[in-house]
């Protein structure tokens, strides 16, 4: 009797035909089995925020044709332009021909005064995210984020004087409001995405709010971002590599910054901060600050805490300044930070 033929991995059978259909399938496949182990597929629902558009779209698509069954829709309705109905029904519509869950939340994303438009539409867009994704039970939400979209981060960071937490960009898995999120495309451009739906004659809506130049990062994406193909054509894989320098070297020193907490505790001692460099008294202090209260002072802000820091050496010297919605403090021996109420 002839000996069956060995199956292929359920994997890559899968990665094969989803490849087919959609050339980031692959890549896809890969990044699952960087984060959800040996067969790549996680334990629950397999979430997709889902805009409509065409990054998200092409997500959707290789994400149901890796996991059949397993993906649901996640769709943030944000009241910002007449034309965000139309794109739900559109999401509504696409999400049924698959025959996959669509799960809507609307929110009003209007930024508040002196906070940026773009930073108060992320920051509701990924509250509400998160908030469905518990609410579906999916442990993960993969964002359709792509080298395009990395490369403008680091623009965008280099344009602020931003420091290495900035220059590091998207990281391709962290979590946010209790909620794991995934960015497997961060290697591959956008426009190979957007061609490969428009040969398959794959639908997607155009965001118009995508060219208007009132936004930072628009103003990136049409006008500096052609001008750097045009000098140097493997700019966008470039800055990416210069993110990933970065984060590694924002990892070291956070492994510093844990090091010296450790022997200053946390809060910290003045007295043990005293007994460290300027250099990493400031790593220690940021450290603390973003991982024990989510805030992170300005550069001028830490330089003043430093300064306090360094001139407190009677009992009865205090220190006081504000860094974002809170104030550090002296509290007897250490420092301290009090959010505003």
């Amino acid at each position: 009797m002839a000996a069956s033929p060995t199956p292929r991995p359920k994997r890559a059978r899968s990665a094969d035909a989803a490849e087919a259909a959609l050339p980031g399938a692959q890549a896809l496949a890969d990044w699952a089995l960087r984060h959800w182990g040996p067969d790549g597929v996680p334990e629950g629902p397999v979430a997709v925020a889902f805009s409509g558009g065409a990054d998200s779209t092409a997500l959707l698509l290789a994400a149901h044709a890796l996991w059949p069954g397993r993906v649901i829709a996640l769709h943030v309705h944000h009241g910002l332009q007449a034309a965000a109905d139309a794109f739900e029904a559109q999401v509504r519509e696409r999400c049924a021909r698959l025959g996959l869950a669509c799960h809507v939340r609307r929110v009003d994303a209007r930024a508040a005064p002196g906070q940026s438009p773009e930073d108060a539409a992320r920051g509701a867009r990924y509250a509400a995210l998160a908030a469905l994704a518990r609410e579906a039970g999916a442990d993960w939400v993969l964002l359709a984020q792509h080298l395009d979209d990395q490369a403008e981060t680091v623009l965008l960071a280099l344009s602020r004087g931003a420091g290495l937490p900035g220059l590091a960009a998207m990281p391709e898995a962290f979590v946010r409001e209790g909620v794991r999120f995934g960015r497997p495309w961060l290697g591959l451009r956008g426009q190979a995405l957007r061609d490969a739906l428009i040969e398959r004659g794959e639908a997607f809506v155009d965001d118009p709010s995508n060219a208007d130049l009132r936004f930072t990062r628009n103003r990136i994406r049409h006008r500096l971002s052609p001008a750097w193909a045009e000098a140097f054509e493997g700019y966008r894989e470039a800055l990416a590599r210069s993110a990933a320098h970065a984060a590694q070297a924002q990892r070291l020193l956070d492994e510093l910054a844990a090091i010296d907490l450790a022997a200053t505790g946390t809060p910290p001692r003045i007295a043990a901060l005293q007994a460290l460099s300027r250099e990493r008294q400031a790593n220690a202090l940021r450290h603390w600050l973003r991982q024990a209260h989510g805030v992170a002072p300005s550069a001028a802000q830490l330089a003043e805490l430093l300064d306090q820091v360094q001139a407190c050496r009677t009992r009865g010297h205090a220190i006081r300044l504000k860094v974002a919605a809170g104030v550090v403090c002296r509290e007897g021996a250490q420092l301290a930070y009090t959010p505003s109420i």
